[in-house]
């Protein structure tokens, strides 16, 4: 998905088929993962949909954070801050999930199978709604 602005920049939004449909709203994991990758703590992330029974799917960060960061690492609301900075506001982040390291394929591709496995057990069985 990509669109054209009036002076011919082009703006990449990512693959339809992992979009997360929150609320009525299209968001691609891979310009919230951009945003997310942009804060100093975080090495990596992959970005899914996990269930919420008001909007559908709500966004999920999975996140691996850098070595340094490990004595004081950020919480959900600072990414959210930080995302705020370069995002809508439905677009943030409403949970994240730390992991040692994330997965990807061997071309270098985020395996979102592998991520929306381990942001659901890293939610548990209660997901909340947030």
């Amino acid at each position: 998905m990509a669109s054209v602005d009036a002076d011919g920049a082009i703006a990449v939004y990512g693959r339809g088929s992992v979009s997360i449909n929150s609320g009525g709203e299209k968001i691609f994991p891979e310009e919230v993962e951009s945003a997310l990758k942009s804060h100093p703590a975080v090495f990596d992330v992959t970005v899914v949909g996990t269930p919420s029974e008001r909007f559908g799917a709500r966004v999920t960060a999975v996140v691996e954070l850098r070595p340094e960061s490990s004595a004081d690492p950020p919480d959900l609301g600072q990414l959210q801050d930080h995302c705020r900075e370069h995002l809508a506001g439905y677009k943030v982040p409403r949970a994240v999930v730390f992991v040692d390291a994330t997965v990807r394929s061997p071309s270098g591709k985020p395996d979102y199978r592998w991520a929306e496995e381990a942001a659901l057990a890293g939610l548990g069985p209660d997901l909340g709604d947030s």
